[in-house]
């Protein structure tokens, strides 16, 4: 009679433990694979992160949503909130006419050989989608970090703020870059 409460006590404690970890990867902790080059030189292709729908986005936090292109889901930086104006300006980011620093472009702009800038300028007036002067309530405008080659609300317009799954909290992978973002 032992054995069989042995038994049942273990499978009750696996399965505890099994919607556990079902819950904590659904809702606290989501892996993610970077597709494509578009966060490069912060990610590169295949790199691997983990993503929390826990935290609110804020300015300049990496978040996933699906692609208004394919729905498959993309990685890109916020850097436009609610109310703000955004505009690019001989490759120096304005934030509702304030200069902001990025810091994780100067891997990418020193490494720069054809005298061009990393970021053509713009506005929110001069995006292909929706031209408008400020980013609308409930809405995000974001950018890749590999400006050249990144598909980001410059031409696909703006982020919903109900469609951010997650904003991107640890990269496990590789190994040399492991550790909180």
């Amino acid at each position: 009679m032992k054995k069989k409460h042995g038994l049942f006590y273990t499978l009750v404690q696996f399965a505890v433990i099994l919607m556990f970890t079902l819950f904590l990867r659904k809702y606290v902790l989501t892996p993610v694979e970077v597709i494509g080059t578009s966060m490069e030189p912060t990610y590169h292709e295949s790199d691997r992160l983990w993503q929390t729908s826990l935290i609110s986005p804020k300015r300049f936090d990496v978040a996933t949503f699906p692609s208004p292109r394919d729905g498959k889901r993309i990685v890109k930086r916020i850097v436009g909130l609610p109310g703000d104006t955004i505009r690019m300006e001989n490759d120096q980011l304005y934030i509702n006419d304030k200069k902001y620093d990025e810091p994780y472009l100067d891997e990418f702009k020193a490494d720069l050989t054809d005298g061009l800038p990393l970021t053509a300028d713009f506005s929110l007036e001069t995006t292909a989608v929706n031209p408008t002067t400020v980013v609308p309530e409930g809405k995000y405008f974001v950018l890749g970090d590999n400006r050249r080659k990144a598909d980001d609300s410059r031409y696909f317009g703006f982020v919903d703020k109900k469609n951010i799954v997650g904003v991107v909290y640890f990269q496990y992978y590789p190994l040399n870059k492991i550790g909180v973002q």
